[in-house]
């Protein structure tokens, strides 16, 4: 839908996949079972862990790009 200003949309077609699988890393290595019935600590530790490692690889992108 055109103009939809939803934050959580994808930019990138196809990285929906990518986060996921991201999600349930995290997920799995905090021992957390994501979702409604989960606490918003726990899920926002997902959450917030997932932004840090976005942030790492675009740094290291931009790091590798730079060379």
């Amino acid at each position: 839908m055109a103009g939809n200003n939803n934050r959580n949309d994808l930019l990138v077609p196809g990285a929906d996949n990518a986060m996921n699988r991201m999600k349930e890393e995290i997920a799995s290595e905090f021992g957390v079972q994501t979702g409604a019935d989960t606490t918003a600590r726990e899920n926002g530790s997902v959450g917030g862990e997932m932004v840090k490692r976005m942030i790492k690889i675009a740094e290291s992108s931009m790091s590798d790009t730079n060379k």
